[in-house]
């Protein structure tokens, strides 16, 4: 490993990619198809931003102890991001698919009435921007497996 770089960044990131990774699987669970684009989505099964963040607070108390400020810094730090992901982020993923279907609706009336001047954009909001609570805890436990075993390692 890079001696450059810290661990506890590296077990963060590692874990953010593994979710990410992870998400083509749940896709085609979920779906029946394989679909590559899904590393790049925000939403869906597991969340990486509590992958990360999990990993990262798992993977500082397992080194430094869970009464250390730099593992309630993390925690703290990781639980407004869980919070963040399935609250507020995924409201604003609802919000946009009624916004969606609004403008479609508004797009089917101005057919049946020609004076009626919409122009729909050409580009919907993206819907999927947050995550269920389960999506949460499927990240969360991931990133704990992935600092535990990464603090592990290092200590060997």
């Amino acid at each position: 490993m890079n001696k450059k770089m810290n661990r506890g960044v590296w077990t963060a990131l590692s874990a953010i990619g593994l979710a990410q990774a992870l998400k083509i699987v749940t896709h085609k669970r979920m779906t029946g198809k394989w679909d590559v684009k899904q590393i790049a989505t925000t939403g869906g099964m597991p969340s990486s931003h509590s992958a990360g963040v999990s990993a990262l607070a798992s993977y500082i108390a397992a080194n430094k102890g869970s009464r250390h400020t730099e593992t309630a810094l993390a925690t703290i730090f990781g639980v407004i991001v869980m919070y963040d992901a399935q609250g507020i982020r995924r409201h604003t993923g609802e919000i946009a698919q009624l916004v969606n279907e609004l403008e479609d609706n508004f797009a089917k009336l101005s057919g049946d009435f020609p004076s009626f001047e919409f122009v729909e954009r050409e580009k919907e909001l993206k819907e999927l921007l947050g995550h269920q609570p389960l999506e949460v805890v499927g990240g969360a436990l991931l990133g704990v497996a992935l600092g535990v075993i990464a603090a592990k390692f290092e200590n060997d």
